[in-house]
């Protein structure tokens, strides 16, 4: 990459009033070798999930367990206009700037010491967007001097990261169609070729997409290659045909209508990849989630008469394990074959190692929305194990352990509606669509082994309708209400132990949990809540040990830092999603809560900076 500010960024400083920080003028920028040891560098955080591994810890334990009763807010900043609502971002920290991303496709830069806004970029949207799931983003990535972030038009835009200027813009499929972008990008290194890419996904399912992930030149915005996520649509590589996914042009996953044609669905099949990538270095692996079929009515995506259990749909609805050099499918595990209930497969890929009977295993983990957690080889995708981390699921009794597919309770699929009938029989389904977790990120914590997540208990009405395709339309084919399953609460979170499958300890939330979680070397555990708090948690008995009102619900990512010999935690603050959109009887528990759009960070009074220094 080029250095752009080695000798001038202090002129450049004073032109945008930078301060006087002494990180805010690095010369190289952002190398390949500070993203592989993100996890490793407390100073900054430039990977959405802190580190390829996306584990969401840090070794930082100044704020801790003792003394966490002692936060107070460092700064805050508005992201300003009228454009309030929404806010799913996890910031990324390099050089002592802050940069978050908010909703509408905007990207802001602070100085994180001080909250000074150093830049911000709007981008400009055009009519006849179609985002499913409120207008959010998720976060941004960095590498060399530029900042890179995805648009609700299906686009990607680079940006100087001192000045806010745009460098490249990328449109990669057509918005007018339901094609979006609202995932961070991940940065990877091909181990092959030496090249360093940016991935990025596309979303859109619920408007009949075909799921697309993307391999580009992050001087230069350039394809490299690009891999569908349906079974049987050809992919690209340097600009021309490579092959079809899964290998042959022979579909075998998806049927075929009564004149010998690939049924409808299967043009319009989904599978889009919309949450971050996960990078295994030493196999040289892009990890990421398949989302689910289009439309959601199973029928239409099985023979006629059929069973929809002898039709999987691939590569939907599962995680992907992808080759950063040619981005061919190296291997798949399906989380929900032929997926009836919009479970998906998105949720983040978490990679961990532990041992077993003295052999290391090299695993990802995954808390699906099918109520089932999962842990998995990274190196083939053979499955592990996989048990329940919510309560009273119905769909299915458990994951078989021979040969890691759902065991399904029999009516647990909406029904075809009746001859002469519109809608099918409404069956009560849990966990429903939104998931007994959603894409809010878990995080692992070194500490104690555990996973920790925001998840819910809920549960919803589920009924067939007929659907035929149509450009930009919903292409869903079933109706929903979701429905409160417990008096006292919706919200969980969880500790969970992904050897045993136990739960270790549950704080409950009224309202549902749908922010990222964040662990710490300091035995905290730092989640949002619906409410607005940010709050943190002892690692070991799920105690509440602080908490902050926001003034708005949190449904973003909390991260932490060190700048200058102090431990920072940040993260967004204001309502949105799919809940409040899409929630039924949520939509109603939520609606007292306020909207909003700023950005957080505390840290510890200055006074016991000193004594732990001290102490030392």
């Amino acid at each position: 990459m080029a250095k752009f500010y080695s000798k001038a960024s202090l002129a450049l400083s004073v032109i945008i009033g930078l301060g006087t920080s002494s990180h805010l003028y690095a010369d190289d920028g952002v190398t390949w070798a500070d993203i592989e040891n993100d996890a490793k560098t407390p100073e900054n955080v430039l990977m959405y999930g802190m580190g390829p591994e996306a584990q969401r810890y840090s070794g930082l334990d100044q704020i801790n367990k003792e003394n966490v009763h002692m936060l107070s807010p460092a700064w805050v900043m508005s992201f300003g206009d009228e454009k309030q609502r929404g806010q799913e971002s996890q910031a990324i920290v390099y050089d002592g700037i802050v940069y978050v991303t908010g909703s509408y496709s905007r990207i802001y830069a602070y100085e994180a010491k001080t909250g000074k806004k150093l830049w911000d970029y709007a981008h400009r949207l055009p009519e006849g967007i179609r985002p499913c799931c409120d207008v959010v983003n998720r976060g941004a990535a960095i590498y060399g001097d530029l900042v890179f972030f995805g648009t609700l038009d299906a686009g990607v835009v680079a940006l100087d990261r001192l000045t806010g200027k745009v460098k490249w813009k990328k449109r990669f499929e057509d918005y007018r169609a339901g094609y979006t972008m609202t995932g961070a990008p991940t940065i990877v290194k091909d181990q092959k070729s030496g090249k360093v890419m940016l991935i990025h996904g596309s979303s859109g399912d619920e408007f009949g997409v075909v799921g697309k992930l993307f391999a580009r030149d992050p001087e230069t915005g350039e394809e490299i290659w690009m891999r569908p996520f349906v079974e049987g649509h050809m992919g690209r590589l340097n600009g021309k045909d490579s092959t079809p996914t899964g290998g042959s042009y022979e579909v075998t996953t998806w049927p075929k209508d009564e004149n010998g044609e690939m049924v409808e669905a299967w043009h319009h099949g989904g599978g889009a990849p919309w949450q971050s990538a996960s990078f295994d270095v030493e196999t040289n692996t892009i990890i990421i989630g398949a989302g689910n079929p289009a439309p959601w009515n199973t029928w239409k995506r099985t023979a006629k008469g059929g069973d929809p259990r002898d039709w999987d749909n691939l590569y939907t609805s599962g995680q992907v394990g992808v080759d950063a050099t040619t981005g061919e499918v190296k291997w798949f595990y399906q989380h929900t074959p032929n997926d009836a209930w919009d479970f998906s497969g998105n949720n983040e890929l978490v990679l961990f190692d532990y041992y077993d009977n003295g052999k290391l295993i090299k695993a990802t983990a995954h808390a699906d929305r099918n109520g089932f957690f999962y842990v998995v080889n990274r190196q083939n995708g053979e499955f592990i194990r996989g048990f329940p981390f919510v309560d009273n699921i119905t769909w299915a009794t458990h994951i078989d352990p021979d040969t890691g597919r759902p065991v399904e309770v029999d009516g647990q699929r909406p029904p075809l509606p009746e001859p002469g009938e519109k809608r099918g029989k409404s069956i009560e389904v849990s966990p429903p669509f939104l998931g007994g977790k959603n894409w809010n990120p878990m995080a692992y914590s070194q500490n104690t082994g555990w996973f920790y997540m925001g998840a819910n208990h809920w549960k919803e009405d589920y009924w067939t309708e007929e659907v035929t395709y149509k450009k930009g339309a919903a292409y869903l084919g079933q109706g929903f209400r979701i429905k409160r399953m417990y008096d006292d609460h919706v919200g969980v979170l969880r500790a969970v132990d992904p050897i045993s499958g136990e739960i270790k300890w549950t704080h409950k939330e009224k309202l549902p949990m749908w922010a990222g979680v964040l662990a710490t070397k300091g035995g905290l555990i730092i989640t949002g809540t619906g409410d607005g708090y940010v709050k943190a948690f002892d690692e070991e008995t799920g105690e509440e040990l602080w908490k902050f009102q926001t003034g708005s619900g949190i449904i973003s990512c909390p991260i932490t830092w060190e700048e200058d010999g102090e431990q920072y935690i940040g993260l967004a603050s204001g309502y949105g999603g799919a809940v409040p959109l899409w929630g039924g009887d949520m939509a109603e528990l939520t609606k007292p809560v306020a909207q909003g759009g700023s950005f957080w960070v505390f840290k510890l009074p200055n006074h016991n900076k000193k004594q732990n220094v001290a102490k030392q």
